[in-house]
């Protein structure tokens, strides 16, 4: 925990010299969509004790526009997560062309971390500060013996899972509630406010996928939803429970923390391109 709020010490200081007044004389700032593989990462968050997704984009995008480049992620996934279209930003005075970035990075880039798309925004354009809907999905693999091809992507069960209970469960928790219960304790949050505007499970063969869509995240808050689904599933709590545990506004009323690697950062959807003056809504899964 130490080590991630240094981490956020430091990117919160990158950051501050653009974030009210935009980019500097002469620079444009420049938006990539990022997929990677989290297996071998300490996460999103540069970090002192490890190789991270950020900490690649900066060493990579500094070689290629031979110029000092921090990005600033949308959402800080942690150790092991994987992304299909994390966000971050950057400014810089190169005079290439933005959407020619994401080409040249990739030649650069580790083949387990790829831009899907670079592209020039407006000079003040903050991820975080813009309205948003986020995507994440959960896999579960079911079976007698987990199966080697998946150990990276799914979360191994053996045992049978209830899964009309768990989508039962799964409608309590959509619309807006405080989702304190289902944070983790220590996290540093205006607000633990949110809302799911929808939560499907989808059987997939011996796979289960919880897809889970809202407007902000909590500190492992996907993985606690998880975590505590699956006991439904085992039949170790009721669907009806949820209302109870959301109304106690506290960690320990909910289940586990699901493993990280069966987590996936779906998508990003901005709704509106304009800056705001809403709260800091980078948040960490």
């Amino acid at each position: 925990m130490a080590e991630r709020k240094a981490g956020k010490m430091m990117a919160d200081r990158r950051w501050s010299g653009v974030e009210g007044s935009g980019c500097a004389a002469g620079k444009k700032r420049v938006r990539l969509t990022v997929a990677y593989d989290g297996t071998h990462y300490h996460g999103w968050q540069v970090q002192n004790n490890g190789i991270t997704i950020e900490s690649e984009l900066n060493r990579c995008l500094s070689q290629l526009l031979g110029e000092p480049v921090a990005v600033i992620g949308a959402s800080r996934t942690d150790s092991g997560v994987h992304a299909l279209g994390n966000v971050a930003v950057f400014d810089t005075g190169t005079r290439m062309p933005a959407e020619k970035i994401s080409y040249a990075l990739n030649q650069r880039l580790p083949e387990d971390i790829r831009i899907q798309r670079s592209e020039e925004v407006a000079p003040d354009w903050h991820p975080r500060y813009v309205e948003s809907r986020k995507t994440y999905e959960y896999r579960i693999y079911r079976g007698t013996f987990p199966m080697p091809t998946r150990r990276l992507y799914t979360y191994f069960v053996y045992h049978e899972l209830d899964v009309e209970a768990m989508r039962e469960a799964a409608r309590y928790l959509e619309g807006e509630h405080d989702f304190k219960s289902f944070c983790q304790t220590g996290a540093q949050v205006e607000s633990t406010v949110r809302t799911i505007y929808s939560m499907e499970i989808q059987e997939e063969g011996p796979e289960l996928a919880i897809r889970v869509c809202g407007n902000g995240f909590l500190y492992n808050m996907v993985r606690i939803l998880t975590g505590t689904l699956l006991e439904v599933g085992q039949g170790k709590r009721s669907p009806r429970d949820m209302p109870g545990i959301l109304e106690a506004r506290d960690r320990g009323a909910a289940g586990p923390t699901a493993p990280a690697h069966g987590l996936t950062l779906i998508k990003y959807e901005f709704l509106s391109e304009k800056k705001g003056k809403q709260h800091d809504r980078t948040e960490t899964l």
